[in-house]
Parts: structure tokens; sequence; C-alpha cells
């Protein structure tokens, strides 16, 4: 148990500092396009924006490139920003801009280079998604919805959390547990 112990607080050392926490504000970083061309977020993000974490091998995503169109077409109307990101150590950009294209992506996605920016929000999986309002804090993190097959769905939990924060309400449930494939991470150096 000792040394179970140990090792779970060496683990937890090498792990790097989630910096955004449910809650807080969200600073500026930097992105690449799939180009390698950098791009702040803050010249992406808006009054409300979402911030999703996504993959082109991941079955789970995959299963969500529907959903996650028809969200955009539904949300961008209302002035919500969208900013999607591909942090897989896997996955270079001429992959990433070919999936798109694949699935007529409406949106563009964004590479995040040694998973720095899955590292600053604590992201795991993808797809895995967080909601900002106005004021840039962190109003919801979690799943898009409850269920990867569509027929199963009963709450859309996004989806919710963009309804509450367009109407200036509180997020009723403001975080889920994100499911999916977990990012494939640089190693880091210890």
């Amino acid at each position: 148990m000792k040394h179970m112990l140990l090792a779970a607080v060496v683990c937890a050392a090498l792990l790097p500092a989630q910096e955004f926490q449910l809650g807080s504000p969200v600073s500026d970083f930097t992105l690449q396009d799939v180009q390698g061309n950098p791009v702040q977020f803050s010249k992406l993000k808006g009054d409300v924006t979402v911030i999703t974490f996504i993959a082109t091998q991941c079955p789970v995503s995959n299963a969500y490139n529907e959903r996650m169109k028809a969200l955009y077409n539904d949300y961008s109307p209302k002035g919500v920003k969208f900013v999607f990101i591909n942090s897989n150590r896997s996955e270079p950009g001429s992959e990433v801009a070919a999936h798109a294209r694949q699935n007529g992506f409406p949106f563009a996605v964004y590479k995040d280079e040694n998973n720095r920016v899955a590292d600053m929000f604590g992201a795991t999986v993808t797809p895995e998604v967080f909601v900002l309002d106005s004021a840039g804090v962190i109003r919801y993190h979690g799943s898009i919805d409850d269920s990867q097959e569509v027929r199963r769905v009963q709450v859309q939990r996004a989806r919710n959390a963009l309804d509450a924060i367009l109407a200036g309400r509180p997020v009723e449930v403001a975080q889920t547990k994100a499911f999916g494939c977990t990012i494939k991470r640089v190693r880091k150096e210890s």
C-alpha cells in the first residue's frame, strides 16, 4: 500500500499543472493552424466560446463528427465561437486538414503542438468540451451529450450549457464526465 501511494504521488508530480479550472478565466494561448502558423486564442474567441478537443483516429470522436457540425451550425448564428483543437502527437496537421475536408467540417481545426493547451485545460479525452462565457470564464466542462450512440442520447449537455449562458442563466450541470479516447501526449522530460 505504501509503494502504491508513493507511485501515485510520483506520477502526479510528473503530470503538467492544469492552469484553467471550471469557474476560472482562460488567458490567451497559442495554437497552430494546420499549416503550422501560430494563431492566438484571443483572435478566435467570442462572447461565448466553445473549445472542443477532437481527434482524427478516435472512433468516439468520429462518432461525434455530425453532432459537432450540428452544434456549430445551430449556435454560430447566435454568435457562439468554436475552437476545435487536435492535441494528439500522432496526428500531424496534414492529417487533421484531410480529416476535416473528408468530414465536411464547416469549422477550422487547430493543432496543439506538444499538447500544451490540453495540459492547460486538463483535457484528457476526445471529444471533450469547455464552454466559456463573455468574461472568458469556464462555465461548463465535460461531454457533448450523454451517449456515443445517437439513438441513446437523453441529455444534450453542451447544448444545455450554451442555452443557459446565452440566456444569462447559470449552467445547471456545470461539469460532467467526458468520455472518449485518451489524448496521445508527448513524453515530458523529467
